[in-house]
Parts: structure tokens; C-alpha cells; sequence
């Protein structure tokens, strides 16, 4: 029988691989060249509906803490993703993206005193080849302002993640998620009119069923899980479960595409997966250490 650890690991790895499925749902189902409006449409409808259920808005500094958060966890992040997805190719993109858990490792061991050890660097660079190997082909081009968007969204949400955890949580996790969605969705909407013109005129049934499940599942469901995670698990740990995207991004697209995997792509996914699991096992271990400590003393005194 799994651990609460251990589902706990497993219930915050469900948000990167929910997103993993976002790059087939955009592709086959939402109107094109419209990333943006499918960022705002993810966000603002999803924090909009949570609010409606908690009924909770933020206090005091929350209320910047919470635009700030929202920004840099999605607002920033898909603004920047959005630029290096259409000025680099997928591979790149997602490359030099993976380079997010070693950035939360050496952020969190300068903002909330999480150690940085040999262990998680080698974690974050094993990684990251293994990124490589699973989406870069040979033909990829570099362009200079992709890259730094894609490093400037890296870094958005590297911050985000630590000072989520650095913050706490002063209310409800759906009350908090609600927020941050929401600061998300308000910083994102202008750019939509700015940089991709009107709404669309119409939305087939088709458009409508892939915005429904990026909302429902792969931003509310998928933040609340993500969010969870964010504050009960290590900032390395969290970061290192945000591989799984584009793995499982890979993988919808061999399974539901007919794409064909290379040998080289095998053995990135391997070791994405070993990594995970070898990071995995001491994280769970600590817990459990934790755990003993707090029980109490059953030995009569």
C-alpha cells in the first residue's frame, strides 16, 4: 500500500503531466495562433469559478502577493513561453526551459534555506540531458531572443514556485489557487487585444471541448494539484516533477499521433524517469524520519 508521501508525490506529478497533454489539445483542438487568448481562457474562467465556490478573496498584502504570484507562476511565464515557442523550435524551447529545476534549487537554497546539495544539482543536469535527448533534433536552430524568453519564462516561474513556498498559505488551497489564476488571467488579458487582435468571431464545438478541458482539468484541477505540492514538498522536488511535461508530451504524441521514437528519445525518457525515482526515494525517507520524530514516545516512562 502506497504511503501518504508517496501519493502525495504522485497527486503533484499529475499537474506536469496534465500539462504535457496541452501541446496535442492546442494543436488538434483550439483555433490557431491564438496561444495567448487559450493562456487566458485557461486562467481567468478557472480562477473566476473557484472564487465563486470558496467566496474568500485575499487580505492585506495578500492582495499584491497574490498578483505578483499570479504573474510569474502563469501570467509572465505563458507571455515568455509564448514568444520562445514561436521563435525557436519545440525542442529548444523545451531544452533550455528544463533548465527551471536547477534554478529552484539555487534560488531556494538563497530565499527559504533549502540545502543545495551535489545531489539535487546532478538531479537538475541529468535532467535536463535527458530533456535534450527526449525533444532536441540535430537540425535545431538557435535564435538569441527565443532563448532568453525562454530562460526569462524559466525564471518567472523558478520565483514563483520559491516565494509560493517562501509566502505559506494564508487561506484555503482553492482560495489561494482562485487568486493566483485569477492575477494570472488580468495580467495576460491585455496582452491578448495587443498582440493577437479580437476574439474570435466564432468557436466550433471543437474549440469549445479543448478550452473546457485546458480550464477545467489542465489549469484548475492541475494548479490546485500543482500549488499542493508547491507547499508541502521540497522546492527541488516540485521542479524536478515539471520534467514529466515533456515527456508525456513525447509520448501523446507517439501514442495518439503515430509519431516514431528514436533510440536517443528512449533513453531520455529513461532517464527523466530514473531521475525522478532516484530523487524520489530519499525525499520520501526524510518524510518518513519527520514523521517518527513527531510521534509520540510510546515506551512508558
Amino acid at each position: 500500500m502506497l504511503s501518504n508521501r508517496w501519493v502525495l508525490l504522485l497527486l503533484t506529478a499529475v499537474a506536469p503531466g496534465v500539462w504535457g497533454t496541452t501541446y496535442i489539445a492546442t494543436a488538434e483542438l483550439l483555433p490557431p495562433d491564438r496561444p495567448l487568448l487559450a493562456a487566458v481562457l485557461r486562467s481567468l474562467p478557472a480562477g473566476l469559478v473557484l472564487l465563486l465556490i470558496v467566496r474568500r478573496v485575499p487580505r492585506g498584502s495578500w492582495w499584491w502577493r497574490s498578483l505578483l504570484l499570479g504573474a510569474l507562476n502563469i501570467g509572465v511565464f505563458f507571455a515568455l513561453l509564448f514568444i520562445a515557442a514561436y521563435r525557436l523550435p519545440g525542442g529548444v524551447a523545451a531544452t533550455v526551459g528544463a533548465v527551471q529545476p536547477i534554478l529552484i534549487t539555487v534560488l531556494a537554497s538563497r530565499w527559504i534555506g533549502e540545502q543545495l546539495t551535489v545531489r539535487k544539482v546532478a538531479a537538475g543536469l541529468a535532467g535536463l540531458a535527458g530533456v535534450a535527448l527526449l525533444v532536441l533534433q540535430a537540425q535545431a536552430r538557435l535564435d538569441l531572443l527565443g532563448v532568453g524568453a525562454a530562460l526569462g519564462g524559466a525564471l518567472a516561474m523558478a520565483c514563483g514556485v520559491v516565494l509560493t513556498k517562501k509566502w505559506g498559505r494564508p487561506d484555503t488551497l482553492l482560495a489561494t489557487t482562485a487568486w493566483q489564476l485569477i492575477g494570472g488571467g488580468l495580467v495576460l488579458a491585455p496582452l491578448v487585444l495587443l498582440l493577437e487582435g479580437p476574439l474570435p468571431d466564432s468557436l466550433t464545438p471543437s474549440n469549445i471541448a479543448g478550452y473546457a478541458y485546458l480550464g477545467i482539468i489542465g489549469t484548475a484541477l492541475a494548479y490546485t494539484l500543482w500549488f499542493r505540492g508547491v507547499h508541502l514538498l521540497p522546492a527541488s522536488t516540485t521542479a524536478l516533477l515539471g520534467l514529466l511535461s515533456p515527456l508525456v508530451a513525447t509520448l501523446c504524441g507517439w501514442a495518439l499521433l503515430s509519431e516514431t521514437l528514436s533510440p536517443g528519445q528512449v533513453t531520455g525518457a529513461a532517464i527523466i524517469l530514473v531521475t525522478l525515482i532516484a530523487h524520489a526515494a530519499p525525499v520520501r525517507q526524510k518524510f518518513a524520519k519527520a514523521d517518527q520524530a513527531r510521534a509520540p514516545d510510546s515506551i512508558p516512562r
